[in-house]
């Protein structure tokens, strides 16, 4: 095969990496390689090879590596692009150094000529509707069947109380309750001020200041002191205990308890559970002496005296009232603790598994809860209650 002209020669001055370029005998274009194809020293001669191929679209190209002395992922990346080009006449590497050539065979030219990383499809919003729908409805079963596991649990500690951790029950018992004591009272204290100061100020207007006491006692003891608990509860609780059932999940704990014979729902969920049932009506107890005692630090101000202000609420508030807002916070508490593990236990595997699994157990703890509490205030609505 004999030279019959150099039609092109480019050097990038860096270091030394070179392309000459020739045409055979038998038709080929052969571009010789020469030099460290690194990073800082082909632009040049990129542009120049790349050149060389448009020049002659329907001539062979072969190019000759065979004076490469280094290549790293840039020369490689040359090498590649070089291979791609869509041309009639084929594009060939020949004599490369085969450590250099294994690196080329990590990559399919042709591939690239195709996105990789297509965007998706977007199903038709009939089929995204019953998608939302069927995973609705699934979640829905497997939150019916976590609780009759749940309840089984609780059932079976009730039976057999030895079986129960109960020094994990007051640990938790501490981080449910006594560490959740000062957000609960500033949320109930304001609460409770500012009920009292945004219902004073329209009252005053016809001297009925006196009944801001009986609004605010029956709308802390029968409402706002069960919901507010359980809905910061829910933010804080719930998302702990679907934090860390999440991460034993992704480092793979709860199938090492699974492997050991024990449960993971009687293991893990029983004493959060138990603590959650123990320490929330505690907790809402605490809100509502907080809640009204802010509203009666407000009346102060609008010349109430505090007994006063004590005794309309003992006047206007049942033993009834009490009870219709205290129940509330053992229903609240399961529905925070369970959806908080059934949460932890359904974490998926990846970087962000856990905190998805503690967002989805805040947001369905707080909407089960406005369920919920909508649902007591239509039975004791029926009841008269």
């Amino acid at each position: 095969m004999a030279t019959v002209t150099v039609e092109a020669a480019a050097t990038d001055s860096t270091d030394g990496a070179t392309l000459a370029v020739r045409d055979e005998a038998d038709g080929k274009r052969v571009l010789v390689l020469s030099g460290r194809f690194v990073a800082e020293t082909i632009p040049t001669v990129w542009r120049e090879a790349l050149a060389a191929l448009r020049a002659q679209p329907a001539q062979p190209v072969v190019v000759d590596a065979s004076g490469v002395t280094y290549c790293d992922g840039a020369g490689i990346a040359l090498l590649v692009d070089l291979l791609r080009q869509q041309r009639p006449a084929a594009v060939e590497v020949a004599k490369l150094d085969p450590a250099f050539q294994a690196l080329l065979a990590q990559y399919d030219p042709h591939a690239l000529e195709h996105d990789l990383d297509p965007e998706a499809v977007r199903p038709p919003v009939v089929e995204e509707i019953g998608r939302t729908a069927y995973g609705f409805f699934r979640d829905l079963r497997q939150q019916v069947e976590f609780l009759g596991q749940s309840v089984s649990a609780l059932w079976g500690a009730m039976l057999h109380p030895s079986t129960v951790r109960w020094r994990d029950v007051a640990v938790i018992s501490e981080r449910v309750g006594a560490d959740a004591l000062p957000i609960v009272a500033l949320i109930s204290f304001l609460m409770g001020s500012i009920l009292a100061f945004q219902s004073a100020v329209p009252m005053r207007q016809f001297g009925a200041e006196i009944f801001v006491a009986d609004l605010i006692g029956l709308a802390m003891l029968r409402e706002l002191a069960a919901l507010m608990t359980a809905i910061l509860l829910a933010g804080r609780t719930g998302a702990a205990f679907a934090a860390e059932i999440g991460t034993m999940r992704v480092n793979q704990e709860i199938d090492a308890l699974t492997t050991m014979g024990l449960d993971p729902v009687r293991f893990l969920v029983t004493t959060r559970v138990l603590a959650a049932l123990l320490m929330t009506p505690l907790l809402t107890l605490f809100a509502n002496v907080v809640g009204l005692l802010g509203g009666a630090v407000t009346m102060l101000s609008f010349s109430i005296p505090f007994v006063t202000f004590v005794n309309e609420v003992e006047a206007i508030v049942s033993f009834d009232d009490f009870l219709a807002g205290w129940v509330k916070s053992f229903a609240f508490a399961l529905l925070i603790a369970g959806i908080g593990c059934l949460r932890g236990l359904q974490t998926a595997a990846g970087a962000s598994a856990v905190g998805d699994s503690a967002t989805r157990a805040v947001v369905s703890g707080i909407v089960l809860i406005v369920i919920v509490d909508g649902i007591f205030a239509v039975v004791y609505f029926l009841l008269d209650i």
